[in-house]
């Protein structure tokens, strides 16, 4: 086995950095959506300003290929088969998959003519299968068969890249989760066969006989003796201290002899391969390494590494996940998806030599690229955030995404570079992530929010409570001195009077973003204020994970926020993130858990997979399990928090799961929506008081957020979701109104407790230094009493139910909550709307990312829905 590639080095010196003067970045004002001088913000903070043209459409582009006769552009999008016409820009086909539940896997298309010189295509998905298009009269396609590719023990397989043999005979497929290099006859149809690679095999090219192939394997080699473990799907993944994968390998392949040769080290999460003409080098595109690894592929060995982040003095978030080679071998063309760009990389004489010309800017996290030699065609897989309207027309939700293909010419490209290389650095935050990288010069006055980081502050204890789901409309919608929408809210005063104090005697938020969708990445988010390649693109299906902390694959190659503090020298407790608690004690659901918790008769198993995190988790407490309500969980808390007292110590980051204002609907075991929500509020207001009247109090911040906004709705966008800024420090009665999000909260809590942002994302997300002030107010917090009983049970109501609220409670029944967020979000939220508003219409406009009232906000709709464009 070669390893010769330092898994950490994204530099050898190979390629030297671009410098280029950048321009002021943003206005701290910025909201997210397009302005009316059409920039477009996502919730990353970062501006989307694609060159070219671009053709946006609903769902998530993950993988493109050029038609044989470059008429066409073939598309791999998550719920369908895209046909996009070159000629007129518009989209001729969508093709759905078979079923309504097949989705997309993360890569993978195959295209070719047969010799009656019809087009075939071969997708692979998310499922047990791959599926095969043929092109029919107008060029229209239809599917012609699938091809069942099964996973472990017959579950989804999540097959990834696929290549034909030259003789289009056999296919080879990337079959993910069987860690297996795919043999089919596409004679027969069948998979005659699996070639055992790597973790995760994501891509595969074959030699220039076609006697091998290279298989990119994303979590590298398998474990061996001795090695640290964490799981990714029912594999065992190589990681380090802090659970986060280690390797990243390319696999040799016999395919006569069917057997792995060789497994050669490269960087982490080895995405697409390019290989020149001459078969002499390949390319490999290693986005948790922000690198191109670079292959001879005669001797086998690493020549060295590409490094592609805009400037060599940041820190991890370029995300180089998809690669393409120009046909004369002088260009590398790389999707950085973390700066929403393609970096230009001349390839010089030798292969291994190259210079950064510079970089294109894309749509929202560019993911496949293509070109005809003129043009390149770039897949931007979140495109332009989530704004797809619905057949039904019921508005917009943070899973709606509208994903994009953007076309721009190379002659334009080579006039422009210099151009858009300054334009990339300003958009994807580069200057705010270099600044935010310099540590204090000299000893200056302790401040709440330091200007740099090392600097002293006054707080040496932060509280990060994490909650479930809300977009700041459904619970702060009836606040009037915020930007508001009092008909969208759900979960108001009466049910959530905590927040609601809170929210007024401290910092009122109301431009604050997640930027993820759901929990497997809003953890994420929460949590390292980024996310990888592997969960945006797998988000589609999710059927490799769906992860909560318990998938190696899924974390990016920075710290989460502990690893950053207690590296530091910093103290941690967690009670409850990334634990999936069993119940072992007899009690049938939340009424006799609660019946029973102050008797000590309810007994939980605790299951942290995370193995860095477990031995900083209170074993008491138990995170994600429904059937607990918060004021218990809060009992536990609080219980330790008085052997703090005692101490006279508490920990200088602590992390308080607090999940039940996810609801669960009308579960008939479980008490209604809005008691979920008083539960939650209660908890809140309980754990603000009991600090606030600590001796800790002085020195403490707390922050409280949510993991994500998808079951809610929101008049300005469906990312808007609560953000509680709380403490002596935190400014009393303040409307704040600058563009904030999940990042902006990780480094403002870096820059409190003195380390360094964690990634780029982190670094370019503005600190919160206006919800602060220099003079403490040390007033404590009273909790307020819910008037909504926190045990009402579902069923309350009498009389006879409406045909809607039987079909609503029908579907409930239904509903899985044993993994955060895997059900329908719009019928959840119609659900709970119904709940709580039982005699008032279902605000079907208002509903997601970009509903009313954008106007006054300076946005506007964008044009590919002037139809359902509500905003007039």
């Amino acid at each position: 086995m070669k390893r010769l590639f330092a898994l950490m080095v994204v530099s050898l010196g190979l390629c030297p950095q671009l410098t280029v003067e950048a321009a002021p970045p943003a206005g701290p004002d910025q909201q997210v959506g397009i302005s009316s001088d059409g920039k477009m913000v996502v919730p990353s903070g970062q501006s989307v300003r694609s060159a070219g043209r671009t053709l946006e459409f609903p769902g998530m582009p993950v993988d493109l290929a050029l038609a044989p006769d470059g008429k066409s552009l073939f598309v791999k999008n998550v719920k369908d088969f895209t046909v996009i016409d070159l000629a007129s820009w518009t989209i001729h086909q969508r093709l759905p998959y078979t079923n309504t539940e097949e989705k997309a896997s993360m890569h993978g298309l195959a295209v070719w003519v047969d010799a009656q010189e019809k087009t075939h295509v071969l997708v692979t998905t998310a499922k047990q299968s791959m599926l095969e298009a043929v092109a029919g009269a107008e060029g229209s396609f239809a599917w012609a068969r699938s091809i069942a590719l099964p996973g472990p023990a017959g579950t989804d397989a999540h097959s990834i890249g696929v290549v034909l043999a030259a003789d289009h005979k056999q296919a080879y497929v990337c079959i993910s989760r069987n860690n297996t290099l795919g043999v089919v006859d596409m004679t027969t149809g069948k998979l005659v066969s699996e070639i055992a690679v790597g973790i995760c095999p994501y891509d595969v090219v074959l030699d220039r006989d076609g006697k091998k192939a290279f298989v990119s394997n994303f979590g590298g080699r398998r474990a061996k003796a001795g090695d640290k473990t964490e799981q990714s799907t029912g594999t065992p993944v190589p990681v380090d201290g802090r659970s986060i994968n280690i390797s990243g390998t390319i696999s040799v392949v016999d395919l006569e002899a069917k057997k792995q040769l060789d497994e050669i080290e490269v960087g982490l999460h080895p995405s697409q391969m390019q290989v020149t003409a001459d078969g002499s080098t390949m390319y490999v595109a290693c986005a948790n390494s922000d690198a191109v690894s670079v292959i001879d592929l005669k001797t086998l060995q690493v020549k060295g590494a590409v490094a592609v982040r805009p400037d060599d003095k940041l820190p991890f978030g370029s995300i180089p996940n998809a690669l393409l080679l120009s046909a004369d071998g002088k260009t590398l063309w790389c999707a950085n998806a973390g700066n929403n760009a393609i970096a230009n990389i001349a390839i010089d004489d030798a292969p291994a030599a190259c210079r950064l010309r510079g970089f294109v800017p894309t749509g929202w996290f560019p993911g496949a690229i293509a070109s005809n030699g003129k043009e390149l065609f770039i897949a931007n897989v979140k495109g332009a955030g989530s704004r797809t309207p619905d057949s039904l027309h019921r508005g917009f939700n943070s899973h709606q995404v509208l994903g994009s293909v953007t076309r721009v010419s190379l002659e334009q490209i080579a006039a422009e570079q210099e151009k858009m290389t300054r334009q990339v650095r300003v958009d994807a935050g580069v200057p705010a992530s270099l600044r935010a990288m310099d540590r204090a010069a000299s000893s200056v006055k302790p401040v709440p929010v330091p200007a740099h980081w090392g600097e002293p502050s006054p707080i040496k204890h932060v509280i990060y409570v994490l909650k479930e789901n809300r977009t700041y409309d459904q619970v702060l919608g009836d606040l009037p001195r915020g930007n508001n929408d009092p008909k969208l809210c759900t979960f108001g005063r009466k049910i959530s009077p905590n927040h609601h104090a809170l929210a007024e005697q401290y910092a009122l938020l109301d431009n604050y973003y997640c930027s993820g969708v759901n929990s497997a990445d809003g953890h994420q988010w929460a949590m390292q204020g980024i996310v990888t390649d592997y969960q945006i693109k797998e988000s589609g299906g999710n059927t490799r994970s769906y992860d909560f902390g318990t998938d190696a694959l899924c974390y990016a190659s920075s710290d989460f926020i502990w690893d950053s503090l207690l590296m530091a020298g910093m103290s941690f407790r967690n009670y409850g993130e990334y634990d999936f608690p069993v119940l072992i004690s007899n009690q049938k659901g939340w009424f006799e858990v609660y019946r029973d918790w102050d008797a000590g008769k309810v007994k939980f198993k605790q299951s942290v997979e995370l193995e860095a995190l477990k031995k900083y988790t209170c074993t008491e407490y138990p995170g994600w399990l429904m059937d607990v309500p918060d004021v218990c969980r809060m009992k536990v808390f609080l219980k330790e928090f008085e052997e703090f007292k005692k101490r006279g110590e508490f920990p200088n980051f602590v992390i308080v799961y607090l999940p039940q204002d996810h609801t669960r609907g009308k579960d008939a075991g479980a008490p209604t929506s809005r008691s979920h929500m008083a539960d939650n509020d209660l908890a809140l207001g309980q754990l603000v008081e009991a600090v606030s009247n600590s001796p800790f109090w002085e020195s403490t911040a707390m922050f409280v957020n949510e993991d994500d906004p998808q079951d809610g709705y929101d008049h300005v966008d469906g990312h808007r979701s609560i953000c509680l800024v709380v403490g002596p420090y935190v400014k009393r009665g303040a409307v704040v109104s600058k563009f904030y999000n999940q990042s902006s909260v990780l480094h403002t809590i870096t820059r409190i407790l003195g380390t360094p942002p964690l990634n780029q994302m982190v670094g370019q997300a503005p600190t919160m230094e206006d919800c602060f002030t220099d003079k403490p107010d040390l007033t404590p917090y009273k909790s307020l009493v819910n008037t909504t009983p926190i045990d009402e049970p579902n069923g309350v109501a009498t009389g006879p139910m409406t045909p809607e609220e039987k079909e609503l409670a029908d579907a409930a029944k239904k509903m899985d909550f044993s993994r955060p967020d895997r059900n329908d979000d719009d019928l959840f939220n119609r659900i709970l709307w119904h709940e709580a508003h039982p005699t008032l219409p279902y605000p079907r406009e208002f509903a997601g990312a970009h509903g009313k009232g954008l106007s006054k906000l300076g946005l506007k709709l964008d044009a590919v829905r002037k139809e359902d464009d509500d905003d007039k």
